[in-house]
């Protein structure tokens, strides 16, 4: 038979029984996107005032690419554990698990549209021959 204290049970756990996993979730994300965006930043900076052809053929290209589509889905996952968060500390009962069903459904439809923008751009890249 085994022996377990409330404290054995409590360690690395929060009340859901996911709260150290989704911190250090959360915490890897923030310092991802830390090194991330200001990289993307500076690619979507020198394409700023070019022609329609010019961008394109930047996120073409792999790296602004595959760079434009871990932002998009680390950011957005980022984003709604974050307000996930949020909405448990603040509303309640079918308020909160509304507001969560719409925030997590918000970041998968801007997910969809710019991984579909961003293919988009990949695929008339590669027709133009970038």
């Amino acid at each position: 038979m085994r022996y377990l204290t409330d404290r054995k049970r409590a360690v690395g756990k929060g009340a859901s029984g996911t709260g150290t996993e989704h911190h250090w979730w959360m915490s890897a994300s923030a310092v991802a996107l830390a090194f991330m965006i200001p990289t993307w930043l500076y690619i979507v900076g020198t394409t700023l005032g070019a022609d329609q052809q010019t961008v394109i053929a930047t996120f073409a290209s792999p790296f602004p690419a595959i760079l434009t589509a871990l932002i998009v889905i680390v950011g957005m996952q980022h984003f709604a554990k974050g307000t996930e968060v949020w909405i448990e500390d603040y509303v309640h009962g079918t308020a909160g698990k509304a507001l969560k069903i719409a925030m997590h459904s918000l970041a998968y439809v801007i997910m969809a549209t710019a991984l579909y923008a961003l293919g988009k751009m990949v695929f008339i890249g590669l027709l133009l021959g970038n």
